[in-house]
């Protein structure tokens, strides 16, 4: 055992400062390995969790999660409460002060004036921000000194920790992104990719959906941070050549979302080279029922968008019936083993917030005919295919390129089948379906296609922000740059009166019954989200790097600043 090894030992008892010995840079070169490849360096452009958390290596909140859900504080000198003063008694403003002596990585200061234009960047209509739920209800802010931020809502929020909290919402350069505002957002390549952060490391080059090179941030307040002078984040490939990467062959470091076999994932772990992470968090599986046309028919910029409801998936007893035919149980068995469970929410987690809705969790394949019949869906020609007023029902079911999401589209294919709903599977590569590009047919935000699966969560543990998603107006369009939350387009206004009944509401658990309903309502009463599975994170990272610290509350890269090598 090395005299480092011993001194490590020594700061993880608390015996040792790090101060004490580390020098920033002085453990060489660190491989992170994502087989989603980041195409952007802003959550504000993306909601694929790739580019979140490359981001993340670079741009940093206010505060951030922990992997425990608690609240901590990053550019901030503590989170504000009504205990600190930081909250106001009536739960309608929020005051954020930043610490003293912050530097953006090219060494000019960090001021409020920084925070403000990243929540004015984000709420110009014009912009398409990925994150907008993040800043509901935000009347004005102030900042009455250079260290002072003061977010005003136009109602109490018992919640206020929506804006500038956890790695969907980082605080932005003002200089680098103010000629970048609303339409322009997009087009702002260079700060896009190379953007100007506090983090721990800096881009040197940005490769689209391939390879970010990174060194350490030579203004990082940590004078002793990062360990690593310099990071590659590699992206593509699939998350077996990932998995294998880190614990048969060693070539990297960390390996993020290993969505994977777990009799695959168990064989590769015998390799000696790496050791699999698991938690909970909110992480679902989920299938997305597109309620607008996506058809290739209509003019392009008028496909997928509220002005033409879709044909056949309007009709709530298809979406049910899609619902019914499928077998969760057996596609967490085949997909994740124990590292995944069945559910019917979209919040599975806490346990303050997730509803008691099981009544998915049985397969009826009779029940789906049934109802399809009874709703008029019929095969009258006996060629196996259900139609309706001369329509066929045949649907186009995406997602991303990977072999346990492949898995479970043909096993759904076959369920839909039997129902006598005729599906064609297409899988995209997921650097391009997560990828946000407003020019691409075929990202997740854009929904050329009926029906998508794919996967999401939450910062923190408050659902609030997510629940607000999908607010009526937050979907994808051609005037967002196809930018937007709500990516099956659904519209209710029951569902939009309890968001803004949650959102002034205090007391925990009347929180977590409206919290239970606006789940119910999406899943189980409208079902334009047909929740599969509960899954848990699995990433991966050599038995030589320490200091990795699995969240699924915020960024996987939340800590990246803390991480160091161990020497053999």
């Amino acid at each position: 055992m090395t005299l480092k090894t011993l001194l490590l030992g020594a700061v993880a008892t608390g015996a040792l400062a790090p101060a004490a010995f580390a020098e920033r840079g002085e453990d060489g070169h660190v491989n992170i390995i994502y087989w989603q490849a980041p195409s952007i360096m802003t959550p504000y452009l993306s909601s694929g969790t790739k580019d979140i958390e490359a981001s993340s290596l670079v741009l940093e909140p206010l505060g951030r999660y922990t992997e425990t859900g608690e609240l901590v504080p990053y550019l901030a000198e503590e989170i504000p409460t009504v205990e600190n003063g930081g909250v106001s008694e009536d739960l309608k403003s929020i005051t954020w002060k930043l610490k003293e002596g912050l530097l953006w990585s090219d060494g000019s200061p960090v001021t409020s004036a920084d925070v403000k234009f990243t929540a004015d960047y984000c709420m110009d209509p014009e912009g398409g921000c990925a994150q907008l739920a993040k800043f509901d209800h935000i009347a004005s802010i102030d900042t009455p000194d250079d260290l002072t931020v003061v977010v005003n809502f136009d109602e109490a929020m018992p919640n206020p920790y929506g804006p500038f909290m956890g790695g969907q919402s980082p605080i932005l350069q003002k200089a680098q992104f103010e000629s970048c505002t609303g339409a322009a957002a997009s087009t702002c390549t260079e700060a896009n990719f190379n953007p100007i952060g506090t983090g721990p490391f800096v881009v040197d080059e940005f490769k689209p959906n391939d390879v970010i090179s990174l060194s350490a941030n030579p203004n990082y307040r940590d004078p002793a941070k990062p360990a690593f002078a310099t990071a590659t984040l590699k992206g593509g490939g699939d998350a077996e050549a990932a998995a294998r990467a880190v614990l048969q062959t060693g070539e990297f470091d960390y390996a993020w979302n290993l969505q994977l076999a777990p009799d695959v994932l168990a064989s590769m772990a015998e390799g000696g080279q790496g050791t699999p992470v698991s938690a909970f968090g909110t992480l679902v599986e989920r299938l997305e029922m597109n309620m607008t046309d996506p058809s290739p028919d209509l003019p392009e910029g008028e496909r997928s968008t509220v002005a033409h409801p879709h044909p056949i998936l309007s009709d709530f007893n298809v979406r049910k019936a899609l619902s019914m035919a499928i077998d969760r149980g057996l596609l967490t068995e085949i997909g994740y083993g124990q590292a995944g469970r069945p559910t019917c929410n979209l919040v599975p987690a806490p346990a303050l917030y997730a509803s008691d809705n099981e009544e998915c969790l049985t397969q009826d394949l009779e029940g789906a005919k049934a109802l399809l019949e009874e709703a008029g869906w019929t095969d009258s020609d006996g060629d196996g295919v259900r139609e309706k007023d001369g329509m066929k029902l045949s649907l186009l079911y995406q997602t991303s390129t990977n072999a346990v999401r492949q898995d479970f589209q043909a096993l759904i294919k076959d369920w839909w089948n039997q129902i006598g709903v005729e599906t064609e599977l297409r899988n995209v590569d997921s650097s391009v379906f997560f990828g946000g590009d407003p020019g691409s047919p075929d990202t997740f935000q854009k929904f050329y296609a009926d029906v998508e699966m794919y996967a999401n969560n939450f910062d923190g543990t408050d659902p609030q922000s997510y629940l607000q998603m999908y607010r009526c107006g937050n979907e994808p369009k051609p005037s967002s740059q196809w930018q937007g939350e709500n990516i099956n387009r659904f519209c209710n206004e029951e569902y939009d009166a309890l968001l803004d009944e949650l959102a002034k509401t205090g007391e925990l658990s009347k929180r977590g019954e409206i919290a239970k309903q606006l789940n119910d309502i999406i899943t189980k009463e409208t079902m334009t989200i047909v929740p599969l599975v509960d899954r848990g994170r699995v990433s991966a990272h050599s038995n030589t790097l320490g200091g990795v610290v699995l969240n699924t509350w915020d960024s996987e890269l939340w800590n990246a600043a803390d991480w160091y090598r161990i020497d053999g």
